[in-house]
This record gives structure tokens, sequence and C-alpha cells, in this order.
């Protein structure tokens, strides 16, 4: 089956990195309202705009007016981004990259997308998120591989309890261990090149900071 792979623009930071441009080589793209800054940066023109469009500079309207648009009202049952991502998912989106869901001025978005990335894992799609310098992967029972530069920082935030979770590749390496809700033990640990993650049973996200290698 041919991949369609789909990057959301949303609002929070987002720095232009050659990781990142490498990550979005070849993606389409669906803005969600205020997000339509990056396409600027990134030199692109999304094929879908949504959103109530509170957050958008006055700007953007006239430099992406061929963009089609679908305007919502902003008393809704459902945010932005999650409104991209139905789009997306309609469009036959194999993969997704979430472009400026990390940070930004509202913590209560920046969470739900962190949830929103597990939720999205278990419905059985592939999804990370970005902002140019650091990125967020779901993890879920399995396992799985990241491809992280040695040296780079990367921490475990679990969900849940986690059941046999495993990680090898890395600095601290753990084999079988039951993490409980609520642990630090998984925070701050540095890559050594691709980290191998598996789990048997939980919910949690990994944040990975591929620029940051204060802990070689």
């Amino acid at each position: 089956m041919t991949r369609s792979n789909f990057t959301i623009l949303l609002g929070g930071a987002l720095t232009l990195t050659e990781r990142l441009a490498a990550q979005l080589s070849g993606s389409r793209f669906i803005a969600a309202d205020g997000g339509m800054r990056h396409a600027k940066m990134l030199g692109v023109v999304p094929e879908l705009w949504v959103g109530d469009f509170d957050s958008t500079e006055e700007a953007l309207f006239s430099d992406f007016a061929e963009v089609p648009r679908e305007k919502y009202p902003a008393a809704k049952n459902a945010t932005d981004g999650e409104m991209a991502v139905e789009a997306a998912l309609s469009r036959g989106a194999t993969s997704l990259i979430f472009a400026g869901a990390l940070g930004g001025t509202r913590s209560d978005h920046a969470f739900l997308h962190l949830l929103r990335l597990a939720a999205l894992a278990e419905e059985g799609h592939a999804a990370f998120m970005t902002s140019g310098e650091e990125e967020a992967y779901p993890l879920t029972p399995g396992t799985q591989e990241i491809d992280l530069p040695q040296g780079s920082l990367f921490s475990i935030l679990g969900f849940t309890e986690l059941e046999g979770l495993s990680i090898e590749g890395a600095r601290y390496p753990l084999d079988d261990f039951k993490l409980p809700f609520g642990s630090s033990r998984t925070i701050s640990n540095v890559a050594e090149g691709p980290v191998r993650l598996s789990l048997k049973s939980g919910r949690a996200v990994v944040l990975a900071r591929p620029y940051d290698l204060s802990g070689a």
C-alpha cells in the first residue's frame, strides 16, 4: 500500500532544522488556524486550512488566499488540530507529523496533543510530533526503534504504569522493567545511536531532543 504522509501545521514553536526538513520531505500539508504561519518558513502551500481562525495573523489570509478553507465556529467540540487530523485521515493519511505541536503559549493544548498522539497510535496510525528541536513519539505495547543521534537526550513519560519496559541503545538500559506511574526513573536518558524500545503493557510517550547533546 502506498504511504500517504501528512503534516499538520499547528500553532506551537517550530524551528527549521536539517532533520525537520528531511522528515517533511514528500509530505502533504494541512494547516490548523495560526499554524499556517509555519508554511511561509517551510516554503510550502498546504492543500487545506481549517479552524475558527481566531489566532491567524491577518496578513496570512492574503498570503495564502488560494488555499481552500474550512471555517468552524469558535464554540465547537474539537480543537482546530483535531479537525485537521480528521481531514488528513479522510484524505487517506497513513502517517501523520504534527509540526508545531510542542510548546507554545497554551500548555493545555500541548498536553492534549501528547494524549492525542498516544490515542492515534492505539488506533493504528503512525504519528509523531516535532518542534524541530524536540520530538515526541507514542510508546504502546510492542517494539519500535527511534533513530536518534548519538549523545542526544530522551525521556519516557508514562501516562500509566508501564509493564515490561525494555530500552536498548542507550546509556541507561532497562530490561523487562516495571515503571510505576509518576516515576522519574526514565527521565534524561542518553541515546548511543538508534534507541530500541519494547513494552508489554501501558501507555507512554518518548520525548527526544536530537540536537541536545548536553548529556554526551
